[in-house]
């Protein structure tokens, strides 16, 4: 991107849809190759005694995913040792990344109630990060390398941009 600069608000972030084609062939031919993938996987959870064990291991190991993405890392031994106990035992990274679980099991049940919004975006966040949250009204946040402390990237700032890049996001997803 020509004139990006990492450490400030990236404020520029462009409107969707994007200028570009997204369903190009490359894409068309990994979703074939991703509905065969698919069509494999139901066809061995069938013979699986109980496939909850799927169904639940695969939201775990999103969130481990996911979490690694912000730079909280836990390993798979933590997650199935405390998904499902009661207290805080486990440590900072495997409780945040445990949320990213229930958090994503909560927007699973939002959106068979309502479609995606920036409301369900704003509670899944809530749960993530544990806290009482809304959209960003304060400046000052940036993706950082935790060992280096490098900043990878600065996000858009201020409310009233915020909620208007929100509703452009809104708006493509629907249309």
């Amino acid at each position: 991107m020509p004139g990006f600069d990492p450490t400030k608000p990236y404020n520029d972030l462009p409107p969707l849809p994007p200028g570009q084609e997204l369903e190009t062939r490359a894409v068309l031919k990994l979703c074939i190759e991703a509905r065969a993938a698919l069509a494999r996987l139901k066809e061995m959870g069938q013979t699986l005694p109980n496939q909850a064990v799927l169904i639940n291991t695969i939201p775990l190991l999103e969130a481990q995913a996911s979490s690694e993405i912000e730079n909280v890392v836990t390993t798979t031994d933590r997650l199935f040792r405390f998904a499902d106990a009661v207290g805080n035992q486990a440590d900072a990274a495997t409780r945040e990344a445990l949320r990213y679980r229930t958090a994503l099991n909560h927007g699973f049940h939002a959106l068979q109630r309502r479609p995606l919004s920036t409301g369900i975006a704003v509670e899944v966040c809530r749960i993530i990060k544990d806290a009482d949250l809304d959209i960003r009204r304060v400046p000052g946040t940036k993706l950082a390398n935790e060992r280096t402390g490098d900043i990878i990237y600065t996000p858009p700032e201020g409310e009233a941009l915020l909620r208007d890049k929100l509703a452009n996001w809104e708006r493509f997803i629907h249309e």
